[in-house]
């Protein structure tokens, strides 16, 4: 079974409102991945705490971490996608649209 199958298999198993109110849990556990790391990071008496090969396996699981949250959001964002019939190119075509026009807004504030 292909993926596009699969993906509306998921949704249409749970339905559309159960996996938007699972895909806000995904976002929070994303959110959270990454304040964690960011906290870890900078956080010198942890540092300190561990040798550096130690500090370093601990910053490379934080971000497997990240990685494996992201990837549970793109899962969500991918059934969404399928569901709706929204194609790769008209993500991509508003991505660009939206990408510069925050580029000329920084550009504009500098």
């Amino acid at each position: 079974m292909a993926m596009k199958d699969n993906l509306l298999k998921i949704i249409a198993h749970y339905g559309l409102l159960k996996q938007l109110k699972y895909f806000q849990s995904e976002i929070f556990e994303l959110n959270e991945a990454i304040i964690r790391f960011e906290q870890f990071k900078y956080d010198v008496a942890t540092a300190n705490e561990y040798g550096y090969d130690e500090y370093m396996e601990k910053v490379n699981e934080n971000i497997s971490h990240i990685a494996e949250e992201i990837a549970d959001c793109y899962v969500m964002l991918e059934q969404f996608r399928q569901y709706y019939e929204i194609t790769n190119q008209e993500l991509k075509e508003i991505m660009k649209f939206k990408i510069k026009r925050q580029s000329e807004r920084i550009k504009e504030n500098e």
